[in-house]
């Protein structure tokens, strides 16, 4: 009987991997490192890319949201690390992630980043937004 090999879910020890990277590991179990500054988590359909990652662009990609993606960014302006979902619905923040702008790559509808019943920002189809106030969640409405 084979077995197959054990994918690690815990960041590895080194200087390889962004301290950003490995604290959201810490945070949010479930994740897997792709590179140092690359982490995705399949459960969640989450991405985490820091800057000085090869993040590609594609024709509708907004910044470095991928194309299909809803993201938020720890800086204004689309910059700064990134988290990203490629389904719509609710998705948590982490509690460790301070996101301070938000981008909507869909083909349709809007994302908003929220704080309990507050919307912070409204980004909409291949548009983006600063938050202004905290969020701690996004909200994808197709």
């Amino acid at each position: 009987m084979a077995v197959a090999p054990a994918v690690a879910e815990e960041p590895p020890d080194g200087p390889d991997a962004d301290p950003r990277i490995v604290e959201m590991m810490d945070e949010v179990p479930g994740g897997m490192l792709l590179d140092a500054n690359h982490a995705v988590w399949p459960a969640l359909d989450m991405e985490m890319t820091v800057p000085g990652a090869h993040a590609g662009s594609t024709f509708r990609s907004v910044g470095a949201c991928r194309d299909g993606r809803v993201c938020v960014f720890s800086g204004y302006s689309l910059s700064g690390a990134l988290l990203s979902w490629g389904s719509c619905g609710d998705h948590s923040i982490p509690s460790n992630f301070t996101a301070l702008s938000l981008a909507n790559a869909r083909s349709s509808g809007y994302t908003q980043a929220r704080n309990g019943g507050s919307v912070s920002a409204t980004a909409y189809a291949g548009g983006w937004a600063n938050i202004l106030g905290a969020a701690t969640y996004v909200r994808c409405v197709l």
